[in-house]
């Protein structure tokens, strides 16, 4: 993926992903990520990667990112920055990106390294075809969207 629609890192979450970035808890794998992410209304929310010693418990920061805007109450953004040190710059993984879409799929996607390098799109293009199940009301079963 390339800088798709030609974007550069919003400096507020920029700054809030290379913070985050640095409280990153990483001890086994070194790779340090940070993320930062925006809702409509304006409230920045941020997440770093946190490793755990099994392995499958880690969690990724733009995972966190999201978790500490929705126990806010948030439920969806219009912009996130991922930061790390990659070159080329770390894109989500699928498990990010499918969480990325359960909240925002018009979101835009900025990841940026600190040679300034962009990859850039809406969640929806690191996801093609991802889905989002319909919200049920009381006693109805889910639906897929």
């Amino acid at each position: 993926m390339t800088n798709r629609l030609n974007l550069t890192p919003d400096p507020q979450l920029l700054d809030g992903a290379k913070a985050a970035f640095k409280q990153a808890y990483a001890p086994y794998s070194r790779f340090h990520v940070g993320a930062a992410l925006r809702t409509a209304d304006g409230r920045v929310y941020f997440g770093a990667n946190v490793e755990n010693a099994s392995y499958g418990l880690g969690r990724c920061a733009e995972q966190s990112a999201v978790q500490a805007m929705a126990t806010a109450g948030g439920r969806d953004f219009t912009d996130i920055v991922v930061y790390s040190e990659a070159t080329p710059p770390a894109s989500p993984c699928g498990a990010c990106r499918q969480v990325l879409f359960e909240f925002a799929p018009d979101a835009r996607v900025v990841c940026t390294n600190q040679h300034g390098d962009v990859v850039s799109g809406y969640v929806r293009d690191f996801l093609p075809d991802g889905f989002r199940l319909e919200h049920p009301g009381e006693g109805e079963e889910a639906s897929v969207q």
